[in-house]
C-alpha cells in the first residue's frame, strides 16, 4: 500500500518579511536628549544677577582704580598715582587701624560667644526652637532698626546709664557714642549683637554632625561637660571655626550701617572703618577713582588674610588630628 507523499513545497524564491519603516523619535526621547541645557535654564537668574551686580562692577572699579573719575569732570588717566596716594594718606590708616580693631574686638562676640549659645541650643530642651528663633531674630532684623534701638541704649537716659549709675560705678551719664575711646567699643558691641545669631547657627549645624558616640565615649572615660567641649567639640568643630574666622575678618572691614546711623565716623574719625571711608570717599567726595584703588587693595588684602587664615587652620587641624 503506498502511502501519499506530502505536498512539496514550491521551488520558487523564498518569501521575504518586508522591513518596518523607522519610527520617528518620540516627544520625550528627544527632550532628554537636549536636557543639558536645562540646569543653565535654572542658573541663567542668578548668573544675570551676578554679572550685572557684580562682575560688572567689579570690572569697573578696577578700570578706575587706575583714573581720575569724579563724576562732574572729565575721566583723567593717573596711572598708579592712586596707589601712590594710599601711603600718605592719614585717614585711610586711621580707618585701616579701626578696622584692626574691629576685626580684634568682633572676635569673641562672633566666634566664643555664638560657639557656647550653639552648644546651650544643641540640648534636646522643651520648646528649644523658641529659644533658637529669639538668638536669631536680630540677624533678620534691618540694622538700621537695631542702630536706632541702640541709640537709645547708649542715651544719657539710656539703660546702660541707668545701670551703671543704679549700682554706683558712675556718677555721670557717659556720652558713649560721643567720647572717642567708648565709641567704637559701643559699635563693636552693636554688631556683634547682630551678627552673633548668624554665626550661632553655622556652629549648630557643625555640632549636630557630630557623632553622639563620641560624646558617650568621652562621659565613660570620665571627662566633664568642660573637657568634652575642648577634646571633643572645639577640635571637630575647626572647620566651622574657619568659617566664622573668614567671614568674621570680612565683616570686620565692611562696617558701615551702625557707623552711618550712630556716629558718621566720629568723632574724630575714631569709628571710620575702611567700608565707610570708601563710601565716603566715593559718594561723598565723588573720588570714585581713589575710592576704587582703595577697594582694590581691601580686596587683594583679604583674599591674602583668607588663604593664610586656610592654610594656618589646616595645618594645625592636621596636626591634632
Amino acid at each position: 500500500m503506498s502511502v501519499a507523499s506530502p505536498a512539496r513545497q514550491s521551488s520558487g524564491p523564498a518569501a521575504t518579511v518586508p522591513s518596518q519603516a523607522p519610527r520617528p523619535q518620540s516627544r520625550r526621547r528627544r527632550l532628554r536628549e537636549f536636557r543639558w541645557w536645562v540646569p543653565y535654564l535654572f542658573m541663567a537668574p542668578i548668573l544675570v544677577l551676578f554679572a550685572v551686580f557684580f562682575a560688572w562692577p567689579a570690572v569697573l572699579a578696577l578700570q578706575l582704580a587706575f583714573y581720575d573719575y569724579s563724576v562732574v569732570n572729565p575721566t583723567v588717566w593717573v596711572g598708579w598715582d592712586n596707589f601712590a596716594r594710599m601711603m600718605s594718606d592719614a585717614r585711610l590708616g586711621q580707618a585701616a587701624l579701626n578696622s584692626l580693631v574691629y576685626l580684634v574686638g568682633l572676635l569673641p562676640l562672633t566666634v566664643v560667644i555664638p560657639l557656647l549659645l550653639a552648644v546651650l541650643l544643641n540640648q534636646k530642651l522643651r520648646a528649644i526652637g523658641v529659644y533658637r528663633f529669639l538668638y536669631y531674630l536680630p540677624v533678620v532684623t534691618s540694622m538700621v532698626a537695631v542702630a536706632v534701638a541702640w541709640r537709645y541704649v547708649f542715651h544719657d537716659l539710656g539703660m546702660i546709664n541707668w545701670m551703671l549709675t543704679s549700682i554706683g560705678l558712675i556718677d555721670q551719664p557717659v556720652q558713649f557714642l560721643l567720647d572717642q575711646d567708648s565709641a567704637i567699643w559701643a559699635l563693636i558691641l552693636v554688631e556683634g549683637w547682630k551678627s552673633m545669631g548668624s554665626y550661632m547657627l553655622i556652629y549648630l549645624a557643625g555640632l549636630q554632625a557630630i557623632p553622639s558616640d563620641l560624646y558617650e565615649a568621652a562621659r565613660i572615660d570620665g571627662a566633664g561637660p568642660v573637657r568634652r567641649l575642648r577634646h571633643v567639640t572645639v577640635p571637630l568643630m575647626a572647620p566651622y571655626l574657619l568659617v566664622t574666622l573668614t567671614l568674621e575678618m570680612q565683616d570686620a572691614t565692611q562696617v558701615f550701617t551702625s557707623i552711618y546711623v550712630l556716629t558718621g565716623g566720629g568723632p574724630a574719625d575714631s569709628t571710620l572703618s575702611l567700608g565707610y571711608y570708601i563710601w565716603s570717599l566715593a559718594f561723598e567726595h565723588f573720588q570714585m577713582g581713589y575710592a576704587s584703588a582703595i577697594s582694590l587693595v581691601l580686596w587683594l588684602v583679604l583674599i591674602v588674610m583668607a588663604v593664610g587664615n586656610y592654610a594656618v587652620s589646616k595645618s594645625r587641624y592636621l596636626a591634632t588630628s
